[in-house]
């Protein structure tokens, strides 16, 4: 790996959304791609694995799919905890 993909792929895994309004009109996308991350979600709903994702977008690296998903599940879970001690 050089320097360059390197650094590419670090950034992947510490952003690996970007929002810019230069890119897909402001939609949040997966870093150094195109591809909306609502795309991830769709395919998921829509009962697709997420190799099936990977296949049809394959600008988009198994790593930061899996990091999306886990950060909207810790999301989900902060937002569920929260809830329950605030009922408590």
């Amino acid at each position: 790996m050089t320097a360059k993909n390197l650094a590419i792929f670090t950034n992947q895994m510490l952003h690996p959304i970007t929002i810019s309004p230069n890119i897909q009109s402001g939609e949040p996308v997966f870093t150094n791609t195109r591809v909306p991350v609502k795309n991830l979600f769709d395919y998921l709903k829509a009962g697709h694995s997420l190799n099936e994702f990977l296949e049809d977008f394959p600008s988009v690296k198994k790593e930061q799919a899996i990091q999306v998903l886990e950060h909207f599940e810790n999301l989900l879970n902060f937002h569920s905890t929260s809830n329950e001690q605030s009922v408590a």
